[in-house]
């Protein structure tokens, strides 16, 4: 099983700090979120929102720094750490973009991106880039066919419903496959990665046994789509304390990946400087590195 650190809502200069850290504790990746930004009146309501008014939980001033820029700079300040995009909004944005943008950090990452992708929620960010957001879901199952075929190199193509692209070559192309994952736990979603994605991301944080029935539900899907002897990443978030036998039973049941964030476990006080942050969060990550990721190798 591999573990990757959760790093949404952290200030981008933290963000770094504890990626790099991460890096060398022996965490297999991190996770990554994607906005392009916190309208001031928002009227779209947030999936998972709690909230009678559907905001989401947090602050306006949350920064979302821009994903593959981001990895490209993390990919020269560490040597094996998987950056993993928990989601992506790719259909906010055009497909040639996307592939160019994607692609180029696959290339300088040497192969360490792994695009997880969903159709967003936020319908103020499609309006501001011109993107439709009614067929976002049709566009985002074609554009996953689209982006294989750009990223195979030399002269590539691509003609569908919504995007048409005459023959091209975009390089540099990745060294090797970017693996595409699906985010989200609607039908839709959990379709649109076991029919055409290389795995699945959970769209939040569950206690073990409904993370344990989200799992197989998704496997019951891969089955039914006749994936069920396919190689297939699940990332899952479990809501309990670490525990090294927990995840152990998740490894056995065929989980793949873990996605947790022990330095939220940092007593972090509002008067601390960045550096006095960053230390407590990193003396967090290292306990969870000794107490659990040291004895599930």
């Amino acid at each position: 099983m591999r573990f990757h650190q959760a790093v949404a809502f952290l200030p981008t200069a933290d963000l770094v700090a504890l990626a790099v850290a991460s890096d060398e504790l022996g965490f297999d990746g991190i996770y990554l979120s994607d906005h392009l930004f916190n309208p001031r009146d928002l009227r779209s309501r947030y999936t998972y929102s709690t909230a009678p008014d559907g905001s989401p939980p947090w602050p306006k001033e949350t920064e979302w720094p821009d994903p593959m820029t981001l990895i490209a700079y993390l990919a020269g300040r560490t040597g094996r750490l998987l950056f993993t995009t928990g989601i992506y909004v790719a259909p906010v944005r055009d497909l040639v973009t996307v592939a160019k943008s994607v692609g180029t950090a696959a290339v300088v990452s040497r192969g360490r991106v792994r695009l997880g992708v969903g159709s967003g929620w936020c319908e103020e960010e499609f309006d501001a880039t011109g993107q439709d957001f009614h067929n976002r879901g049709r566009r985002l199952d074609e554009m996953i066919g689209a982006l294989r075929a750009l990223w195979s190199g030399g002269w590539v193509e691509h003609h569908g419903t919504y995007y048409d692209i005459p023959p091209c070559q975009m390089n540099p192309s990745p060294p090797s496959p970017v693996p595409i994952y699906g985010g989200g736990g609607s039908d839709a979603a959990i379709k649109r990665a076991t029919e055409h994605c290389d795995g699945w991301l959970t769209p939040g944080t569950r206690g073990p046994d409904a993370a344990m029935e989200q799992f197989r539900e998704v496997r019951k899907a891969l089955e039914r789509a006749g994936r069920g002897n396919d190689p297939f990443d699940i990332y899952l978030a479990i809501q309990a304390p670490p525990d090294v036998d927990l995840y152990l039973r998740f490894e056995d049941a065929g989980v793949t990946d873990l996605i947790c964030a022990p330095w939220m476990a940092a007593r972090v006080d509002p008067s601390d400087t960045p550096e006095v942050r960053t230390a407590k969060r990193v003396e967090a990550s290292e306990r969870f590195a000794t107490e659990i990721l040291a004895k599930m190798q």
